[in-house]
């Protein structure tokens, strides 16, 4: 009888120890150490090079890093997949920014002419590459076409400023059966015809807890998004109030137009994050209303705060703004991912830099305010009715 192959050779506890022993894993978020894993790669094969009593193989050494990649526990010696090319950003913070070769990161190099699409590998099957950001996209006036603007779509926060554009144009609010939010959103749509304009005006509503409006970059956003993806509207006006810098020339009752728009209490202070937080961008250039309706034209910031902390106030100042308000960025932020044109018309209510406080003074100019707010928009609805967007 033959006798029976070998046992493995089991090594012994101390072995397995010393075996399994690696480096402690840095804190990705430390302001020391970096995140220090490794990928070891031959050049142009993708696998890990082995190290032997002869010598070592030649190979191509990628440092890796990042939150997400300390989360997941990466071993000391992983293989990364063949085909995916990981970029590095060296911001002189140890976060390591990656790119797998789609969206907009900032690591993202912007493809060749001639590129085709990538896809990515996913567990067997392919997910097509990201949409291009807002600027890579068509142009929106081209994206609108040489016809007449047709549907309007009106965004307002708080129905005090929104009810006097209802009944100048007999708006009707959509019943529950044709509501185009999900169920339970307290979100609310009017709308209705002006001369050769179909407008829908949309608001976020009642808070269903606290019974006040829903303001703010949140609530803006999300009625926005859904209004814009169910009705796809030609054109987008937020319009509402807003604080104003004398210091900037803003006086209660103006109105603006803006030009830019941007965030001031998103403060993120890592490199490139800090930027994506202010998230400063130019608006639809209408100098056509601003010419012929006369309006004021000013940069918009926007915050979540009716205040003003000392904060806030750096960052408005960095932005330049000569009025705040409470939604403007957000909805500018949404138009751009559909690449719809949107203007912003806001009426001043309350200094920001002035001698009253600014509760008390939004207040007391709210409805007179929101009174000349209903003659401006009215104006722009009357100017753009019959015009393409390329004749704003």
């Amino acid at each position: 009888m033959l006798d029976p192959p070998p046992l493995p050779h089991r090594a012994e506890p101390a072995q397995l120890e010393s075996h399994c022993d690696s480096p402690p894993k840095a804190n990705p978020f430390s302001t020391v150490v970096p995140c220090r894993h490794v990928y070891t790669r031959r050049r142009g094969l993708g696998s890990q090079t082995k190290q032997g009593q002869e010598g070592v193989v030649k190979e191509e050494r990628q440092p890796c890093g990042g939150a997400s990649q300390a989360g997941r526990s990466v071993g000391p010696d992983p293989t990364p997949p063949d085909d995916l090319f990981i970029r590095e950003m060296e911001t002189g913070s140890p976060l390591w920014h990656l790119s797998l070769g789609t969206g907009s990161s900032p690591t993202r190099q912007p493809p060749a002419a001639d590129e085709p699409p990538r896809t990515i590998p996913l567990l067997g099957f392919s997910l097509p590459a990201m949409a291009p950001p807002p600027s890579e996209q068509p142009d929106s006036a081209a994206a609108a076409g040489a016809g007449a603007i047709s549907r309007v779509l009106i965004v307002m926060a708080m129905e005090t400023e929104a009810m006097p554009l209802v009944n100048r144009f007999n708006l009707v609010e959509a019943p529950a059966r044709e509501s185009i939010f999900p169920k339970g959103a307290s979100w609310t749509r009017y709308y209705g015809s002006h001369k050769d304009l179909h407008i829908d005006l949309v608001m976020p509503g009642k808070d269903a807890v606290f019974g006040v409006d829903s303001v703010g970059t949140v609530s803006a956003s999300l009625v926005t998004y859904a209004s814009v993806e169910a009705l796809k509207p030609d054109l987008i006006i937020n319009a509402g109030t807003a604080g104003g810098f004398k210091a900037k020339g803003a006086s209660v009752g103006d109105v603006f137009v803006a030009s830019d728009v941007a965030f001031h209490d998103r403060r993120i202070p890592i490199p490139v994050f800090d930027t994506y937080g202010v998230g400063a961008r130019k608006t639809f250039a209408a100098p056509n209303i601003l010419k012929e309706l006369n309006f004021k034209a000013g940069k918009l910031s926007t915050g979540d705060s009716l205040d003003m902390c000392p904060q806030d106030e750096e960052m408005i100042v960095s932005n330049d703004a000569t009025i705040k308000d409470m939604e403007g960025a957000a909805v500018a932020y949404v138009a751009d991912i559909f690449s719809t044109p949107a203007i912003f018309v806001k009426a001043v209510t309350d200094i920001v830099d002035g001698d009253k406080p600014t509760p008390e003074e939004f207040l007391n100019n709210l409805i007179s305010v929101t009174a000349r707010l209903e003659v401006s928009v009215t104006r722009v609805l009357d100017f753009i009715s019959g015009k393409r967007i390329s004749d704003l």
